[in-house]
């Protein structure tokens, strides 16, 4: 699951563009091949007939909420081959028809959306809205949950105004909230909640200037993410400016501790980069994947997997040569985009198959989600701020509109 969060901390990591247009499989780095690419986003949809358009089925009659003519997606979240949630810049929708059809299901006093609101969306039926309260930043702020799909909201008033909100089940959650950034460093605070976000509970903070403030979790380094395994063990990770640091802690007690996780074994060359943690996902109470950016005078993305719930990690036997989009639909597949092409693994990185897209994405590529390796959607925004919903049913190669 994915948030709009922090965007402005990976703009220096830019993904290279590369025009593509077959279909290949490799298993290192050095067997990428890039061939020439076919037609480009804006092309396709200059030209009809070079794409399928998804016919529109009617929403089922137990729905309320009111369609969304073409709504104009920033962030796509879907849950199923049918159920799933995006955010505009001024509405939360949904759609239960695999992202043909959306209807609006804003809570009703939320006057703004897109990059100003964190998300967090749990299945078809529970979901979370956070926005700040700019008037008392960074400490006040207010929550709207839903146990409907949207249909009806609960506003909740909340101790901060923004950060990585993620949640295990309906009822409890955590939160890694920002307190303020400054030359290198960033101020935060964890809170929990066991009640579906209706009250909170700071369970640590490393602001100097609060009460109980600690330093298991040091000021230095700006904290990208919190990925919760459940409610004792955590992870935080982020980017320090030392290269060859991984900023990566871990917390067994609730978040009342964090202890910097020291001993990945990083590939040679790496200790000249910079490193960033991108993502921690788990797909069950053992498995899970951690995704790294390396970047030195070029950038390459290295995973690796845990199936002792984190206390290990191994790398995969292939890195890719790329920065991209990532998503991990199973334990065995992983869907990753960069520079027009797919990498697609089907076998938790043993082999990745490269698949090139009838059309030349670029680096238009704002958004995408992937519930298996091969049914996935895709958001391209052009130049003019125009954004597109694609659909692939054969991992990326080819795609349908779904909003032109």
């Amino acid at each position: 699951m994915k948030k709009i969060l922090y965007l402005f901390l990976l703009s220096i990591l830019l993904m290279s563009c590369t025009p593509t247009a077959t279909t290949e499989s490799i298993q290192t780095e050095e067997n990428v091949q890039v061939p020439l690419a076919t037609a480009t986003a804006e092309e396709a949809l200059a030209s009809p007939e070079a794409l399928t358009t998804i016919e529109s089925t009617p929403l089922p009659e137990i729905s309320s909420a009111p369609l969304i003519d073409s709504p104009s997606i920033i962030n796509i979240e879907m849950i199923d081959e049918r159920n799933g949630w995006g955010v505009t810049e001024e509405e939360i929708i949904r759609s239960d028809d695999g992202g043909v059809t959306w209807y609006n299901v804003t809570p009703p006093d939320l006057r703004e959306t897109g990059y100003s609101v964190f998300t967090y969306f749990l299945d078809e039926n529970n979901a979370w809205v956070q926005i700040a309260d700019n008037n008392n930043y960074p400490f006040v702020g207010f929550l709207y949950r839903t146990r409907d799909g949207g249909l009806t909201w609960q506003e909740f008033e909340t101790p901060f105004s923004a950060g990585d909100l993620e949640f295990i089940d309906e009822n409890n959650g955590w939160i890694l909230a920002d307190l303020g950034i400054g030359a290198g460093s960033m101020a935060v605070s964890v809170f929990q909640t066991n009640n579906g976000g209706e009250t909170w509970e700071r369970v640590y903070t490393n602001d100097p200037n609060l009460e109980g403030s600690g330093d298991t979790l040091p000021l230095g380094g700006i904290k990208v993410l919190l990925t919760p395994l459940d409610m004792q063990t955590a992870w935080i990770g982020g980017v320090v400016y030392a290269n060859g640091t991984i900023y990566l802690f871990r917390t067994d007690d609730g978040g009342g501790t964090w202890v910097n996780i020291e001993d990945i074994e990083l590939p040679s060359g790496s200790q000249n980069s910079q490193i960033t943690v991108e993502k921690i996902h788990f797909v069950s109470a053992t498995q899970g994947i951690l995704v790294l950016r390396v970047t030195s005078t070029n950038q390459r993305t290295l995973i690796f997997s845990t199936d002792d719930g984190g206390t290990t990690w191994q790398a995969f036997p292939t890195n890719i040569p790329e920065a991209g989009l990532l998503e991990i639909p199973s334990e065995q597949e992983i869907v990753f985009y960069s520079s027009d092409q797919f990498y697609v693994t089907k076998d938790a990185g043993v082999t990745f198959d490269i698949i090139n897209s009838e059309i030349s994405f670029g680096n238009t590529v704002t958004d995408m989600s992937f519930v298996n390796s091969r049914i996935g959607w895709l958001i391209a925004t052009s130049t003019t701020n125009r954004r597109t919903l694609y659909r692939t049913e054969d991992g990326g190669q080819t795609w349908n509109v779904l909003i032109p």
